[in-house]
């Protein structure tokens, strides 16, 4: 049926309506069917790299505590070296 006609025979707002009813189908029904599983699995991807942001974040911590580390004993080092060469000198 053409348009006009429809509308010549319920008017223009029962056409509209039914018109507006079926667009609203048509987003809900792409958003449940193309939306809703991307974002799930966006929500699953952000979940790992959450966890391997995690992960580097231990890691970074672990290797400026080695590097902490390694700083204090070479001072200690250079310390007692110095010790050394006083008590040698005199």
């Amino acid at each position: 049926m053409d348009i006009v006609a429809l509308i010549e025979k319920f008017g223009f707002a029962t056409v509209m309506v039914v018109g507006l009813g079926y667009f609203v189908y048509y987003v809900w029904s792409t958003v449940t069917k193309t939306v809703e599983p991307a974002i799930s699995e966006m929500q699953k991807t952000i979940i790992r790299l959450t966890d391997q942001l995690r992960l580097l974040d231990q890691d970074m911590i672990r290797l400026q505590q080695k590097v902490n580390t390694v700083l204090q004993l070479k001072e200690q080092e250079l310390t007692n070296d110095s010790k050394k060469e006083k008590m040698e000198s005199k």
